[in-house]
């Protein structure tokens, strides 16, 4: 169970300043209230959550889609963004843990989950493979991994690049993964299923057309 000493508070003096970059960053940019490809995201995630589940939504910043894994399950977030969790509690009841996943553990007890969602998370992390393995560490045998990261190597990006142009434009973009690339890191994990979303071209090739990469596997 997480603790209570790691609930959202908004100016923390024990706030780092990558927590402080990430407030200031949603903020600038009219993030509270919207959501990356929300909409495909959503679908693949809540084909895959059943109910009755206890679910940890990593990356929930103000609960935008959190909110959607509450009806009939057990649902807690955390995020490195204070202010986005006050939000998500204020706006939709979601209780909210602020954590810096790049130097700390998921403050949970061992296989205590059945789903994890981290949707568009991995690439902005430093150590992603760490990360990885906490999850793996609070889910239960059998509990669900469901995930999102940006499509990196599609063919737009491939072009932009020929052209001498850097196709990233997200400065909290650490990582770029492709569909191999999330082989090999989700390969502790069973059953691993791969989609892409995003674009308008999706449907012709999905894999280099889809803005979007999304996951789901089994611990």
């Amino acid at each position: 169970m997480l603790s209570d000493s790691h609930h959202a508070s908004v100016d923390s003096p024990g706030e780092d300043l990558t927590a402080r970059y990430y407030r200031g960053h949603h903020a600038s940019g009219s993030r509270y209230g919207f959501t990356y490809g929300g909409v495909d995201r959503l679908r693949w995630f809540t084909a895959r959550i059943g109910a009755g589940e206890r679910i940890l939504d990593i990356g929930c910043r103000d609960g935008t889609l959190t909110q959607r894994y509450l009806d009939g399950n057990d649902v807690v977030g955390i995020d490195i963004d204070a202010e986005a969790l006050a939000r998500a509690e204020a706006q939709h009841g979601i209780v909210g843990h602020q954590v810096n996943l790049n130097n700390a553990p998921i403050p949970a007890a061992d296989e205590s989950f059945d789903v994890v969602v981290a949707g568009e998370v991995l690439e902005h992390l430093q150590f992603p493979t760490a990360v990885v393995a906490e999850i793996r560490r609070v889910l239960r045998p059998g509990g669900r991994f469901l995930g999102s990261v940006p499509n990196a190597f599609r063919l737009r990006n491939r072009l932009t690049f020929l052209l001498g142009r850097d196709f990233e434009t997200d400065p909290t973009h650490l990582h770029y993964f492709s569909p191999d690339m999330l082989r090999e890191l989700l390969g502790q994990f069973r059953d691993l299923e791969l989609g892409y979303a995003g674009g308008r071209f999706v449907a012709i090739h999905p894999r280099l057309m889809g803005s979007q990469l999304f996951w789901a596997c089994r611990k």
